[in-house]
């Protein structure tokens, strides 16, 4: 193979092809809209009353297309209790905002998209966010795993949860913009 990341983002791919089948993927309807299965989620209700504090539902209702990093409950939960109820408040709607923006790219980025990118840029593939700000995908074994630009990473732990208007790739992390 031509990319030595290749290799292992093949096995990739068959692993976590068999990791989705297996998830909450049997949950996610790909003909609805992202903030339609996230609302039928077992693993997203945090994220789901954060998109609501921030007025984003109607965002990932649109015709999109979206690629979401969306971080599972057990990755709110490693943020703490009161840091988490300080940005659910109405008065930290702007962060909010700029905090869910960071875990969305507009298009459609599949595993799939994210690993020819990466052998590409030499292992390394960069994409901005709708916030503004770039995330960093590398490969750790057979995980591709996000970095931003202060550090922070997070891991995909479910890949291509297809959905209408783009598609959903859980992270076991809250990535937070420098200013969080």
């Amino acid at each position: 193979m031509k990319c030595p990341v290749l290799a292992v983002c093949f096995l990739f791919v068959l692993t976590i092809t068999n990791v989705v089948a297996q998830t909450d993927q049997v949950h996610m309807d790909p003909e609805k809209s992202i903030i339609s299965n996230t609302e039928n989620s077992e693993n997203h209700q945090t994220l789901l009353a954060a998109v609501k504090a921030a007025d984003l539902e109607e965002v990932l209702k649109s015709k999109g297309p979206f690629t979401v990093f969306a971080p599972s409950d057990n990755a709110f939960d490693k943020l703490s209790e009161a840091r988490l109820a300080k940005l659910l408040r109405p008065e930290n709607k702007k962060e909010l905002h700029s905090l869910l923006t960071y875990h969305i790219v507009a298009g459609n980025l599949s595993a799939s998209t994210i690993l020819k990118a990466m052998c590409r840029g030499n292992g390394m593939a960069t994409f901005t966010t709708v916030q503004g700000d770039e995330l960093t995908a590398t490969m750790s074994g057979i995980d591709i795993v996000l970095t931003d630009s202060n550090g922070n990473t997070a891991r995909i732990t479910t890949a291509d949860s297809n959905q209408r208007n783009g598609v959903i790739h859980e992270i076991d992390s809250v990535i937070l913009p420098a200013k969080l």
